[in-house]
């Protein structure tokens, strides 16, 4: 899909006005939807990259950066952040998007439908990995146990804590929001997340996929100027 047509900008527009004049996110989707006879795709990319300005605002003040999770617990939003990141490992970069309340997204919404593939190890050490660079206090994955076969997606990310001597665990939670929310009070802990509903409830906010995103560009970027040389 291309994200750059003119009639998409056109409803970003309209979205964009609707929320900041109060207006419902249901409805006002809703409307601006069928006023540009937009497909679900489409749909999808304007509910997730589009926010009033006063969420965006409050949204960007809680980022912080990858090198502030030293002595920290960091939790992750497991599926959250592990879709997105395989997604990037995929190369379909087309369906990564820029979001206006500043973390990244894709849009594919498969959330319910998740399966574990050789994406998955490669997606789950790059995230280990890049976190262990920067010395957290403890890494902590959770994962909706309504996902099928979540508990072995669990034991996959333990086993890979492990081998990077990485302190932490993997665990399945039926109210993986309220326990990411709690939690990072209790703990004052860093949340891996896009979800906007937990981020408009925590202090401290990680993006780990544009993180990735940027070592992968980074990678693929060497590897053609070694090609060329």
């Amino acid at each position: 899909m291309n994200f750059n047509d003119p009639i998409l900008n056109e409803a970003k527009k309209d979205f964009q006005y609707l929320l900041n004049r109060g207006f419902p996110r249901t409805g006002a989707l809703e409307y601006v939807g069928n006023h540009y006879l937009l497909d679900q795709l489409g749909r999808n990319y304007l509910n997730r990259t589009v926010f009033s300005k006063e969420k965006m605002e409050t949204r960007k003040s809680k980022l912080i950066l990858l090198s502030d999770v030293k002595g920290k617990d960091v939790l992750l939003d497991g599926y959250n952040v592990l879709i997105t990141v395989e997604t990037i490992f995929q190369g379909a970069d087309d369906l990564i998007v820029d979001c206006d309340d500043g973390v990244i997204r894709d849009v594919k919404a498969v959330f319910g439908k998740y399966k574990e593939t050789e994406t998955t190890t490669i997606a789950l050490n790059s995230i280990i990995s890049l976190l262990k660079l920067f010395k957290p206090k403890s890494v902590l994955f959770f994962y909706d146990s309504p996902v099928s076969l979540s508990g072995e997606l669990a034991r996959t990310t333990r086993k890979i804590l492990e081998s990077h001597q990485v302190h932490g665990d993997a665990q399945t939670s039926e109210t993986v929001d309220s326990k990411l929310i709690g939690l990072s009070h209790k703990l004052k802990a860093v949340v891996a997340t896009s979800d906007g509903i937990i981020i408009d409830k925590v202090d401290n906010v990680l993006d780990i996929p544009s993180y990735v995103a940027r070592l992968n560009q980074n990678t693929i970027k060497s590897k053609i100027e070694l090609n060329q040389k």
